[in-house]
């Protein structure tokens, strides 16, 4: 492939069309969530994955694997994390079986806070992808999210 290959442009176009459509969506997701709740969509999205865990083998998550989930750096992640922290939303303990281990859990305030928010999340996020879907360039990414099958 050459830089002119329409291949590689087609390929262009279509990655520049995605990156515009999540920029769309993450925006009014943060709005609506930052309005309606005081959160982030990181910090919501933080909420909801750590909300998902479970007790048992494999049932905490390293921060490692939160940092993938909510595409954040380590270091991003242990700061996002201090700082729900320190609103009361989550809890940090150590592993019983390796003291190196540190898990983290949302409190019943977070669970709370999330529990009112997801409606916000989804809401904003239809909102979004509905506008977005007016859009002819946007509209068959649009509907490749909402399940349909399509040749872009």
């Amino acid at each position: 492939m050459t830089a002119t290959d329409p291949a590689l442009t087609a390929l262009a176009q279509r990655w520049c069309a995605l990156s515009l459509l999540h920029g769309r969506i993450e925006s009014h997701i943060e709005r609506a969530l930052e309005s309606g709740h005081g959160l982030s969509a990181r910090e919501y999205s933080l909420l909801d994955v750590l909300s998902r865990q479970h007790d048992g083998p494999g049932g905490h998550l390293q921060m490692k694997q939160v940092a993938d989930a909510v595409v954040l750096s380590q270091s991003a992640t242990t700061r996002l994390v201090t700082r729900l922290e320190d609103r009361g939303l989550l809890t940090r303990y150590l592993c019983a079986t390796d003291r190196r281990g540190i898990y983290t859990d949302v409190t019943e305030a977070g669970q709370k806070l999330l529990a009112e928010a997801r409606p916000t999340n989804d809401r904003a996020l239809r909102e979004a992808l509905d506008e977005a879907g007016k859009n002819p360039e946007l509209a068959p990414l649009v509907r490749v999210l909402e399940g349909e099958t399509v040749t872009v």
